[in-house]
């Protein structure tokens, strides 16, 4: 097959005068160029999509080329990739793994076709923990030229939102589709359907059966997830029904059929090839990984913001009330400075030590749990979790144990627990546990842990020395991965106590300054 000449210049194609490309392209502009016959065509995206279905591989896609990167900033390279497979093909999948830039690729991919004219108006649907403090600020710092509504809180209030024509993009919930779901049906203006973590849809429930019909609507429908197989290779039919149903049997029990082999009435096994069919029946996709983005150091650390409840943000001025009446008055010193930061923290954690028998209060904090829990379904490999407070971390454990549906699994570490080299080789050696959740005190030192690549904190610690060293658990020979250091954060004290961890500053030093900067603004 002949070659084509791309022109950036004119941002137009000279294709060779073949019987099928001039079929697809009647009202073309004809030339010769080197005693040939060519037509001019635009470099577009309908021109790139068909040109590369008449078996023209090595036209690059416009995106590439011509997208005025907002901010002036280009992505990475595997962003640049995935941008490019969306913009291709209106059903499809982004598999890459948590940090890789999933969502700017997707905003990127829309805001180029809805550019072109090639797309509507973008629904994203997404965890609830996300849709503030990941999509709209996402959206805010990526796309500034564009408007985003969030549809959150009652249902009046969601429609409201949603008549707002003045939005490019609407976020809403996983959960919070079924309150507007005929609304959401009705706005054919917005024709692209972005799914963050579609793996909460591997169930064959009402909530799975309801997206798969809206998504017929909709003439683009990109699923994302790094972690697409969370229990089996059967968790794939249920969102292929979403995205590709073509690739995939009507019923879940021909792909079951397909994919597992039956040991006996209630044992199913993954039949040799089952992750490479599962994989077949998710396409057209990109994976990569952490380790595929080069332009990355060895340790990503990021700070994850998350919104307190309503009971955790009463608490949190409550003391921060006292406090500062004890700075007023000058009666703080170090030592209960360390005391009163603790509680603010606890605050934060949901669980607070009170009185001096150290009951445990608890407070709700379902959105700080429902984040954690996300990040963990949104990792393909092993994590460890952090928590400087023992009563947080058996907390934290039990709402593990109960994480959507069926439980995350789980090892415990914290003082009390004797067999802990078992639970580090079963952790680093097998398949067990998706998830270590520790006293950081307790892993500071010698354990290698290089199984996980990712780690939570989901409160910080005020010592240094433990947070490096507790960091330093995946930072060791063996490691095979780049690695994530994500830090929850909510109130001041937080912020302030991640920066200088981050900075290596010398927190004991700084203590009553950084407590007073804590109890500012809340």
């Amino acid at each position: 097959m002949s070659s084509i000449i791309i022109s950036e210049r004119t941002r137009s194609l000279v294709v060779p005068r073949a019987g099928a490309v001039v079929t697809m392209f009647p009202e073309a502009k004809q030339l010769v160029y080197q005693n040939e016959a060519h037509i001019v065509l635009p470099h577009g995206v309908r021109e790139q999509m068909i040109l590369k279905r008449l078996g023209y591989k090595s036209v690059p896609n416009p995106i590439t080329k011509y997208y005025d990167w907002p901010g002036g900033k280009k992505p990475f390279a595997v962003q640049m990739k995935t941008c490019a497979m969306l913009t291709e093909n209106p059903r499809a999948y982004v598999l890459n793994h948590m940090g890789t830039g999933k969502t700017k690729s997707a905003l990127w991919a829309w805001d180029w076709l809805f550019k072109s004219g090639i797309c509507g108006k973008a629904l994203v649907v997404a965890p609830l923990s996300t849709i503030n403090f990941v999509w709209a600020r996402e959206v805010f710092a990526t796309l500034p030229h564009r408007r985003s509504q969030v549809l959150y809180k009652t249902r009046m209030q969601r429609l409201d939102r949603l008549r707002d024509l003045t939005a490019d993009i609407y976020i809403i919930n996983h959960d919070g589709v079924k309150t507007i779901y005929d609304d959401l049906l009705a706005r054919t203006d917005i024709d692209t359907l972005i799914i963050d973590e579609l793996a909460v849809y591997r169930n064959n429930n009402d909530r799975s059966k309801l997206m798969r019909k809206l998504a017929e609507r909709f003439q683009w429908v990109w699923g994302m997830t790094g972690a697409p197989m969370p229990n089996e290779p059967t968790d794939v039919w249920g969102q292929a029904k979403i995205v590709t149903p073509s690739t995939v049997p009507k019923y879940r029990k021909h792909a079951e059929d397909m994919l597992m082999t039956r040991v006996n009435n209630f044992k199913l096994l993954p039949k040799p090839d089952a992750v490479e069919t599962a994989f077949r029946m998710l396409q057209p996709a990109v994976r990569y990984s952490l380790d595929d983005v080069t332009e990355l150091p060895d340790v990503v650390s990021r700070t994850i913001d998350v919104e307190l409840t309503e009971h955790q943000k009463r608490a949190y001025r409550i003391l921060a009330r006292e406090f500062q009446i004890m700075i007023k008055d000058k009666t703080i010193t170090a030592l209960n400075a360390a005391g009163a930061m603790n509680k603010l923290l606890q605050v934060s954690t949901g669980w607070v030590y009170a009185g001096e028998k150290k009951d445990v209060v608890v407070i709700d904090n379902k959105t700080r749990m429902d984040t954690l829990i996300d990040l963990i379904n949104a990792n393909a490999r092993k994590l460890l979790v952090f928590c400087p407070y023992r009563h947080a971390v058996e907390g934290i454990s039990k709402l593990l144990d109960a994480a959507d549906g069926g439980g995350i699994e789980h090892a415990v570490i914290h003082g009390d627990v004797s067999n802990r080299d078992h639970i580090f080789n079963l952790f680093q050696n097998t398949t067990k546990y998706k998830v270590l959740l520790a006293h950081p005190q307790c892993l500071a030192h010698g354990v290698t842990l290089t199984a996980a690549d990712t780690i939570i904190w989901f409160s910080p610690t005020p010592s240094l020395e433990i947070y490096d060293q507790a960091n330093a658990r995946i930072r060791r020979i063996g490691q095979q991965h780049r690695q994530q250091i994500l830090h929850l954060q909510s109130t001041p004290v937080e912020r302030k106590l991640y920066k200088l961890l981050t900075d290596k500053a010398d927190i004991q030093s700084q203590l009553l300054n950084m407590f007073e900067t804590a109890t500012e603004n809340m």
